[in-house]
């Protein structure tokens, strides 16, 4: 099988790591993630102007016509700059919900202002009681009229803080565990009733509790049929989780090298710490981690080319296996920073608050251990 990535992933990966370099370097990152917004509006105009937001988009709709094998190019490079700019809540989530379940006019009213920058989105799905399980939804649209009347709350809403649009997964019918009777809706961050709390996470990465009181949408803020929006949302969490799995193995790759190239300046006893054998092993180990998360991303983003329904059990066994070599791969690299790996004023602890957090988006280990475990055993 062919691994190389075509000529313009190729060139997508070297625009983004150039920009990296030469854009947003740890200071200029710190900067933004303490800044009001969390994120930085110039940097994801860069992101417009260069293309990068139009990638996952059918030409049809404006977009360049990718696929899962150039998401996970882009997101891999921005795992390994700690990109803070909403990429995937934005393009991945929010336009790939409108993409998978709009009708033609909300494809066009939605799409070409998320591929030139101007709409901001987020999917608001999680609720304090549900946890990983995403059909356990009590916030509800009740039909009024022509339209819908929302009441609700979401929280840890990625991009919540700073968007303009939101998606929301509510209940139209049915009880609270039942996956029928979901419905996806389109709603402006302003609208009259919807109130939003931020707050940073751990990582840098900012979010919001959001909360509807009496939210009235038209008609066309449905999104698809009512009702039928779970295998919609599970289609997009599936292919959200493998953007996010790239991303980490971005950061694991980054810690490694970082790591690596430390061994290699430290000095004790006179010596640099990397000719300790000892720690030649340890390395060895995390490289070894790394290589083989890469290795198992490659044949689940293969496998989902090709047929996304098969990939199922390996996007859980991959889930599984990032959140176990993660935290080898950021644990070492601490630990052989010393003391400094933690502060905030170096990179190597901020790579593994990210790994962190991204092992608890869309479940964690656990959870999906005992998914694989399921389908392994219906099988």
């Amino acid at each position: 099988m062919n691994f190389d990535f075509s000529e313009e992933q190729q060139m997508v990966r070297d625009s983004i790591a150039r920009f990296v370099q030469d854009d947003y370097d740890w200071d200029t990152r710190r900067a933004i993630v303490a800044s009001d917004t969390g994120m930085s509006d110039k940097a994801w105009q860069t992101f417009a102007e260069l293309g990068w937001l139009s990638i996952p988009f059918a030409e049809e709709d404006g977009g360049f016509g990718g696929n899962i094998v150039d998401t996970m190019v882009i997101m891999e490079e921005i795992g390994k700059g700690l990109v803070v700019e909403p990429y995937l809540p934005t393009v991945v989530l929010f336009g790939g919900l409108i993409a998978r379940a709009g009708n033609e006019a909300q494809r066009n009213a939605w799409i070409p202002s998320i591929i030139e920058g101007s709409t901001s989105g987020a999917f608001a799905y999680v609720e304090r009681q549900s946890r990983f399980e995403i059909a356990d939804c009590l916030t509800q649209a009740k039909a009024a009229g022509d339209g819908w009347v929302l009441n609700g709350e979401k929280v840890v809403v990625f991009n919540g803080a700073n968007c303009n649009q939101l998606i929301v997964l509510a209940r139209t019918s049915g009880e609270q565990w039942d996956r029928e009777g979901l419905s996806l809706f389109v709603v402006a961050a302003d609208a009259e009733g919807v109130n939003r709390v931020d707050y940073p996470m751990m990582d840098g990465q900012r979010v919001a509790n959001i909360t509807f009181s009496d939210v009235a949408l038209n008609a066309d803020a449905l999104l698809g049929e009512a009702g039928t929006a779970m295998a919609t949302v599970e289609a997009m969490i599936q292919e959200a989780t493998i953007a996010l799995m790239a991303e980490a193995v971005g950061c694991m790759g980054t810690l490694n090298a970082k790591t690596l190239e430390y061994t290699k300046t430290r000095e004790q006893f006179g010596v640099a710490i990397g000719s300790f054998q000892s720690l030649q092993h340890r390395m060895v180990d995390t490289m070894m981690a790394y290589e083989q998360a890469k290795s198992l991303l490659f044949k689940v983003v293969c496998e989902y080319k090709q047929d996304p329904a098969s990939a199922d059990a390996s996007i859980h066994a991959l889930k599984v296996l990032i959140d176990k070599n993660a935290k080898l791969v950021y644990g070492e690299a601490t630990q052989m920073h010393g003391g400094m790996g933690i502060t905030d004023e170096l990179d190597i602890g901020h790579y593994a608050k990210r790994l962190m957090m991204i092992n608890t988006t869309f479940g964690d280990a656990t959870y999906h251990r005992a998914q694989f475990m399921d389908k392994a055993y219906a099988a």
